[in-house]
Formats: structure tokens, sequence, C-alpha cells
């Protein structure tokens, strides 16, 4: 495909249909189209995530081995786009033209696989780094893929519960966002301006020490200083502010210094105006008085960039929130019961996959009751057991311990299975991670249990695990305890590896 080809088919897609002319050109130079026959694999589940993946013509299925059957996910079309509507009830319009961004942003594996459909499947992949670079190169695009990546995280949760894999996954959207909250994330979106402007603060400073008397740098240390103390600017009249920034710039391109606008856009964007920042820089010989300008613009877009990135994570946040409205969660009735009530029963609901098993029960005599939502309890009760049960191949002994321990109840769940790869223990509670065979489990079942103990029951959930040994430790306080359940401090007699959720 031809460069002008590619360039209107690429201006022609939702996601890009913002971007400016040398934005568009930065994207053509970095695409690389691909053809793809009918039946040919784009990416296979549990792959890991190397590319975003544009769809330019023809189509995709992705499909994903459920239990050693083939389940169709979505299926991705350029074609009959007036009967997209009525086929997809409340997708995003944009959806069906890109996927693979969310093992991406959750720096993960691809969690199905995806497939030519039709003799002329044509796709754009964008490999991991120039997708964080699009990020930050082409704000618009995060504008279009957030609200498509809320709907598959919904979607998801949906096919997850038709599969009964999971009864919930309202704390998911939760998750995810703690996961595109990650700093190093933010720094590789902002990379590409951050890198810039810290060379000009570099520069800017070097030439204003040089520049500038003792008695002239005191009196920048002392707005630097005034600066940091603002309080956030009050909702400001457009106009207002826009002549305030003019006014600035033509004041410090008279004054000699190098970039105006940035020092009149970053000042008035505080709520200030000149004569405020005329009396504080009252003491700048005008010799030194440019290099004290220029170095101000390059400080106060420093301080612009790290508050954008400060504001990131709750943006992104509070669209992803919403995927979590349809679970209900809030509304389960909270209760006081025996916590050994609900391992027992979880013992009844597995009892055909513990057939060979020895089952050893170790519970404190006496327990108090705990106060919150035994069904969800259950769920994790259930996925702790399942997962020894597999671990051990319908052979070995689990235990199941609780007991008091100051305000909290500690309840083990141990195996005497292979135990968990020291490279995988770090990872298991982070979203869609999985150490089973592919076709095999979700990825879902210790995220979900992880959040379940923490925020709905404020306990703390953790493994510890050798080769012959895997622990699973939940923490929760008794009623109206004020006592962290937070772990103990690790010791090399009881964890020789051990894994936390992340964050």
């Amino acid at each position: 495909m031809k460069p002008a080809e590619l360039r209107s088919v690429l201006r022609s897609l939702e996601i890009f249909e913002g971007l400016t002319e040398d934005q568009l050109d930065w994207l053509v130079s970095v695409s690389d189209p691909r053809i793809l026959g009918d039946g040919e694999v784009l990416f296979r589940d549990g792959e890991e995530a190397a590319g975003f993946h544009v769809l330019l013509s023809g189509g995709l299925v992705v499909t994903k081995v459920v239990d050693g059957r083939e389940e169709v996910l979505t299926r991705h079309s350029t074609e009959e786009e007036s009967a997209f509507a009525e086929e997809h009830d409340g997708k995003p319009s944009a959806a069906h033209r890109f996927t693979g961004e969310l093992p991406l942003l959750t720096d993960g594996s691809y969690v199905a696989t995806a497939a030519a459909s039709g003799p002329s499947t044509t796709v754009v992949a964008y490999p991991k780094a120039v997708f964080f670079e699009m990020l930050t190169r082409c704000h618009g695009v995060a504008a279009v893929l957030i609200p498509v990546l809320a709907w598959r995280i919904k979607s998801s949760e949906v096919q997850a519960r038709k599969r009964a894999t999971v009864e919930a996954l309202g704390t998911l959207a939760a998750g995810l966002a703690h996961e595109l909250n990650n700093p190093a994330a933010a720094v590789a979106r902002a990379a590409q301006e951050l890198a810039p402007a810290l060379d000009r603060l570099t520069r800017t400073a070097q030439a204003w020490g040089a520049a500038a008397t003792g008695t002239e740098r005191a009196v920048f240390d002392r707005l630097a200083e005034e600066l940091d103390k603002l309080p956030p600017p009050a909702t400001t009249d457009p106009f207002a502010q826009a002549d305030a920034e003019e006014e600035i710039a033509d004041w410090a391109e008279e004054a000699g210094t190098e970039r105006p606008g940035l020092l009149g856009s970053g000042v008035s964007d505080l709520g200030l105006e000149l004569g405020w920042l005329l009396e504080r820089l009252e003491g700048v010989g005008e010799p030194a008085l440019p290099c004290a300008l220029d170095h101000l613009a390059a400080l106060l877009e420093i301080r612009s960039l790290a508050a954008e990135l400060r504001a990131a994570g709750p943006r992104i946040s509070q669209l992803v929130s919403a995927t979590r409205d349809y679970a209900n969660l809030d509304r389960a009735p909270e209760q006081r019961f025996p916590v050994t009530e609900g391992l027992e029963n979880t013992l009844v609901v597995l009892r055909a996959k513990l057939g060979g098993i020895t089952i050893v029960r170790e519970y404190e005599p006496g327990l108090p009751e705990l106060t919150g939502y035994p069904s969800e309890l259950n769920q994790v009760w259930t996925n702790l057991v399942d997962n020894a049960a597999e671990a051990m191949e319908g052979a070995g002994v689990l235990t199941l311990r609780a007991r008091a321990e100051g305000d909290c109840m500690v309840v083990e769940i141990s195996d005497s299975g292979r135990g968990i790869p020291a490279e995988s223990l770090p990872r298991i509670f982070e979203p869609f991670y999985t150490t089973k065979d592919v076709g095999k489990g979700t990825g879902l079942g210790l995220h979900l249990s992880y959040r379940i103990v923490t925020q709905r029951h404020h306990g703390s959930l953790m493994a510890r695990s050798r080769p012959g040994e895997t622990r699973m430790v939940v923490r929760l306080p008794f009623a109206g305890s004020a006592q962290s359940c937070a772990p103990p401090a690790a010791t090399p007699e009881t964890t020789p590896i051990e894994g936390t959720p992340p964050g």
C-alpha cells in the first residue's frame, strides 16, 4: 500500500480522524501494513502482547478456547457498516477497527486468538513502544480508545459470567485502572514531551546561573517558592485569560525571552496576570531578565506536565468505573457468619474434584463470627480450593486452617502440589494473568478474590509457595476491629518464595 493511500485510509478511521497533518505524517511513517489470508492468525491466546492492531480492510474473528470449546468473542469487519449498530447494540462504533490495546496497557499476554476472516484482510501492527508513543503524540487517540476499552472490559465480564467462571467482575475496572495508573506507563506515555522539556530546563538553569547575581537568584527563588504554594486557580473568564496570556507574551518577547508564548500560557494558566509577574521579578536587572524568563517558562512547563500526569489517573479511573455498575455488589446484604461454614460448603461443592485428595481440617475451636458478605467469601474459598486441587492433579493433601490472630481471622488453604513458579508468583493476582494452559481459566479468579478480600472486607491475601507446598493466606478483621490485617513481615523460614497483590 502506497503512503498516500495509507494516509487516506488512516484518516478515515474514527480513532485517527482528529489527528493533525504532522501527527498523521508520523503515523504513516511508523505503519507497516500486512495482508492476511483467510484464516491466517494475527496473534494467539497466551502470546506476549507485542502490538496494537488496526484493521484497514476485510475482517478479523477473535476466539478463545474455554474448557476445550472454541468460543467466538467478537468479530471485527469493515463491511456492512449500516448493519453494525443493529448487530452490536451498545458497542462503540470504533471498536470494530482495532484490537490488542488491553494486554499492552496491562503489560500482559493476549487473552484470545485473532484470525483473518475473508480472502483479503489488511491490518497495521504498531509495536508496544510505538503504541505508547502514539498515546503521547496523538492525544485524540486516547479519547476514542478509552470508551472502547471500558466497553470491552464490560463485555469480558458478561462473557465470563456466562461461562460460570466468576459471579461478578465489577471490581475488574478498579484493578485495570490501577494498571493504567502505573507510574512507569505514565512516564512512557509522557516521555516524548518530558525529555525536551527537561533539556530546556537544564539549559535555562545553566544560563540563569551564569547571568544572575546572588541578589537576583534570591528574587527568583522566592518567586519559585511562591509558585509552589499557589492554590489551584479558580474558574476564570477564558477571554480574560487569553488577554493575560497575550499581554505577558508580548512583554516577554520585548524583554528578549526565547519562548514568550510558553511563558504567557504558563503564567496565565495559573490565573495570574502581568502585574503579578512584574512585581515578583522586581530586583532582576535587564541583562539577566531574559535568562530569568526563559528559566521560569521551562520550570512552568515541567510543572504543567507533572500536573497532567497526576491528573491522568483519576480521569481514566472515572471512565472505567462505569463498568462496575451492573455488578450490584454494593447492594449485597452484610451478615454475621462463621467462616468455617463457608469453607465446608466449598468442600461440598467441589467434592467431585477432591475425590482422591486427603483433606485435613485444623479449625481453632470457639472462633468468633465475621461480619461481611459470605457469598463473596465463598467465591474466594472456591477459587483457592479449586486451584489447589488442580495443582495436586487428583492426589495429595489439602489442608484448611482457621485461627484467631489478634483482632484478625486467619484462613490458610494449603496444598502439596507442584508449587507456583518463582517467576510467576509476583504476578498471580494481576487481572488476566494465569499459569494454566491456554484454554483453561481466564486469569480472573485470583484477581477477583484479592479484590473481595481487600476492598470488600478490608483484609489481606498473599501466597507462599515452594515445590510441594503452596499456602494461600487470607486475613480478615473481626467485627468492630480497628486493627490492620496486613500480612506480617516475611521470614526465610516461612516464606522461601512469596507473592503479594500488586500496588
